[in-house]
């Protein structure tokens, strides 16, 4: 029999101790923002009936793009690509029972059948925001904040990502309206200005002027703008004044590094106002980190009347590739507080019984178990990043003091059993 493969997954990641403690830090920072908020956690199982992405995205999308089977009770299942159908299924079995507004969150892993690249993988871990039961600017300035403040909790500078903005109300007139387009033409158009800024412009405008004719140099005008005020004829239409609702929230709150961004299309048939992306400004990594926006008919799919909802969720892999683009990742530390090394096997159970009333002091103890002498017990706990250290032989176990060594600063305090714990936590 060949030996099996030691690699993971094509797509997957597997979490080492060092890996895992930098997911669980970006864990903590997000779950420390949403809960500062207000936010409440929710969670929910990995695996959702078939037709319930097939309501929201169609079969083309479940074929190609999720892991999807049928289980042995000849049901169609499939691993969650995504959060939202799942709150939305969840709100709406509960509507009439909840206290609205809403503010939840989750921290759950997904599954997309796709190409992995750079800030992509085939799982991922993913953090979601949803406002629901409230509409307006002060709504969509809140899920902006939250989004903002998630960044500089993780240490951003302001200069190193921006929060580029757009309304899907706006868009819709553009083109429906201003535009004459039919939906055929409308669908191409979103589709094309998607991807505008990855595409030499001549080609844009050469496909631009398919659908548009003598209006696309018009159109590119409006298009090319980055200044709402600049867009005097539409001062009246809803979505523009949306925006400039927006806008003057986040000066108000001293956020100034967002912009309007008329390229900005996401989700082409799903949000309904608001839409925005925050995006990593440096060479290094020049990227949409993630985004979001309002998506007011999240119930419709399950024959509910409209709920005014906003959100956005972003994956742990982009915000990884974030901090190590800046060097924002922080210097790995053991959860484990303190390594008690023994001078030989005989003294392992002293050791056992002084761990015991260190743990129940709240500190994180590991006991020796090897034969190895002190010197390599010591070089182990140093490798390992455990801070402290105490070791135990017939001196110590006679006299009841203990000799505790900082292995960082290297500065050593004998103590009595009952002062160490406060001695490492204080240090």
């Amino acid at each position: 029999m060949a030996n099996l493969s030691k690699e993971p997954y094509k797509g997957v990641r597997d979490f080492y101790p060092k890996d895992k403690a930098l997911q669980n830090y970006i864990f903590e920072k997000w779950a420390k923002v949403c809960r500062s908020f207000g936010y409440e956690e929710m969670g929910a199982s990995i695996l959702e009936p078939t037709e319930l992405y097939e309501a929201k995205t169609g079969e083309e999308i479940i074929n190609e793009q999720t892991y999807t089977f049928t289980d042995r009770g000849d049901r169609r299942v499939t691993m969650r690509p995504e959060m939202t159908p799942t709150v939305a299924r969840m709100v709406a079995a509960k509507k009439r029972e909840l206290n609205f507004p809403l503010r939840w969150y989750s921290i759950a892993n997904f599954f997309r059948y796709e190409r992995p690249q750079k800030g992509r993988t085939r799982e991922f871990y993913q953090l979601n925001c949803d406002l629901f039961g409230t509409s307006g600017a002060d709504a969509d300035f809140e899920i902006l904040n939250l989004a903002y403040s998630l960044m500089k909790e993780i240490g951003a500078e302001d200069n190193n990502f921006e929060i580029r903005i757009n309304n899907r109300k706006f868009i819709n007139f553009l083109l429906k309206d201003y535009l004459s387009l039919n939906e055929e033409n409308v669908s191409k158009l979103m589709k094309l200005i998607d991807k505008k800024n990855k595409m030499p412009n001549s080609e844009f405008m050469e496909q631009a002027k398919l659908i548009l004719n003598d209006k696309v140099e018009n159109f590119l005008e409006i298009l090319e703008s980055r200044d709402l005020n600049e867009l005097n004829q539409f001062s009246d239409n809803e979505g523009v004044k949306e925006m400039k609702a927006v806008f003057k929230k986040l000066n108000e709150a001293g956020i100034k590094n967002y912009r309007y961004e008329p390229t900005l299309m996401r989700g082409l048939d799903y949000y309904t106002g608001l839409v925005f992306e925050l995006w990593d400004t440096g060479k290094g990594n020049n990227r949409s980190l993630f985004g979001g926006g309002r998506y007011d008919d999240l119930l419709e799919i399950f024959g509910e009347e409209k709920l005014p909802t906003t959100g956005f969720a972003v994956s742990d892999v982009v915000i990884e590739n974030y901090l190590k683009t800046y060097n924002l990742i922080p210097e790995y530390t053991s959860s484990t507080d303190l390594f008690i090394c023994t001078l030989d096997e005989s003294f392992i159970s002293k050791a056992n019984d002084l761990a015991k009333i260190l743990r129940g002091e709240g500190l994180n103890i590991v006991v020796n178990l090897s034969l190895k002498k002190v010197g390599d017990q010591i070089s182990l706990a140093n490798k390992k990043s455990i801070p402290f250290v105490i070791c135990i032989g017939e001196i110590e176990v006679n006299s009841g003091k203990y000799k505790v060594k900082n292995l960082k600063s290297g500065e050593e305090k004998e103590l009595g059993a009952e002062e160490i714990s406060g001695f490492v936590k204080n240090a």
